[in-house]
């Protein structure tokens, strides 16, 4: 059996400490920049949206702004969380306050 495990060592770059893996998470268990907080996201989506009507859009809503890709495909190909909230902002209007 061989072990494997991470280090983290001080030569860390912060994108490597500021990334998550959940296999829970509607994202599928991928990596995700968390620039803005990936919980802050869903958060604000639930409040939006409501939680069902927000996990449906992330699987099923095709946004052109993402490269006319779903939400949790753009987060899991990489794209920074910030730019995805604000494809949802831009596409469903929400206030500038929200940005």
């Amino acid at each position: 059996m061989v072990a494997c495990h991470v280090v983290r060592t001080a030569t860390s770059t912060p994108r490597e400490r500021r990334t998550t893996r959940s296999p829970f998470h509607p994202t599928g268990g991928v990596r995700v920049d968390r620039s803005m907080r990936l919980s802050q996201f869903w958060q604000r989506m639930h409040e939006q949206f409501g939680e069902t009507y927000a996990e449906s859009l992330a699987r099923d809503h095709v946004f052109e702004e993402l490269g006319s890709r779903t939400v949790q495909q753009a987060l899991a190909e990489g794209v920074s969380v910030k730019e995805v909230w604000r494809a949802v902002c831009d596409t469903f209007d929400l206030p500038p306050t929200l940005r």
